[in-house]
């Protein structure tokens, strides 16, 4: 079961179906339930499915309301070495983090900082080495239960993290400079260890870069970094949590305006944007 936020309200995939629910109903009062995926299978048993969905499918929103969007860092091995590659004298500051029981977490994005599907990304101005970060991504309910999954987009400067890594919140937090999407696949099970991780980037229609992980090479589990997260904080509205990113362009590889970044999660979809 999928659930997207569309300009005419929410609407929620079944079994190739979809169900269109009122244009005023509060996004935060549907997915904010520990019960979401029982919530959504008896509200649709009381509607008629929609002919078709593609007419809405160019209107879709980032999923989120008032959700605060944090990030989970250094969780893949790759991601490790490229934050040593390009940090410089501070190789062993990351290699501590790989292996400690805490993890790196970070708040990444508020709602406005937010692109959704088919939306635009960017990169910063005063940055020269730009990247992004593909990551499956958790919807968290304010008890802190994980009740969905989707896919974002972290977008990272690579320089400014790089020179020194107390500047992270200006490598990683700008207008844009995060992508959540298309949907949220709405499911109380885990994904498979097996479930793979895609990305591909295209300039000029032409495939520039392209990467795959998968959920075996994350070293935490979403439960660990959920409860580390949920410490002395609350959410009233839920978040949304990054888990890392295992996928990393080789170093001369840089982001440019009009490159086309494609990630793909099975069975959550594809999440695509433009770079501006």
């Amino acid at each position: 079961m999928k659930l997207y936020k569309t300009t005419r309200g929410p609407v929620v995939e079944h079994e190739a179906l979809f169900y269109q629910f009122p244009s005023d109903m509060e996004w935060d009062d549907l997915v904010n339930r520990d019960g979401l995926q029982q919530h959504l299978l008896s509200a649709i048993a009381t509607l008629e499915p929609l002919s078709t969905f593609s007419h809405l499918y160019a209107r879709l929103l980032p999923p989120i309301g008032q959700q605060e969007v944090w990030a989970a860092g250094v969780t893949y091995y790759r991601s490790r070495t490229a934050r040593i590659e390009e940090s410089a004298g501070a190789g062993d500051f990351y290699d501590r983090v790989y292996e400690a029981d805490r993890p790196e977490l970070f708040f990444k994005a508020t709602p406005h900082r937010v692109a959704g599907h088919l939306q635009e990304v960017k990169v910063r101005s005063d940055s020269r080495w730009n990247v992004p970060e593909p990551e499956l991504t958790f919807l968290v309910t304010s008890s802190g239960k994980i009740i969905g999954c989707t896919i974002g987009n972290d977008m990272s400067s690579r320089d400014i993290e790089g020179d020194n890594p107390l500047y992270l919140p200006q490598a990683k937090v700008y207008d844009k400079s995060c992508a959540i999407g298309p949907g949220i696949l709405v499911t109380s099970e885990s994904l498979p260890a097996s479930t793979e991780i895609k990305m591909e980037i295209a300039r000029d229609g032409n495939l520039v870069f392209s990467g795959a992980t998968s959920l075996t090479e994350l070293k935490r589990t979403p439960e660990l970094l959920v409860e580390f997260l949920f410490r002395d904080n609350t959410f009233p509205h839920g978040c949304f949590l990054l888990t890392g990113t295992g996928i990393v362009p080789p170093d001369e590889f840089s982001l440019e305006r009009m490159d086309e970044v494609r990630i793909t999660i099975e069975p959550i979809g594809t999440l695509v944007n433009k770079v501006h």
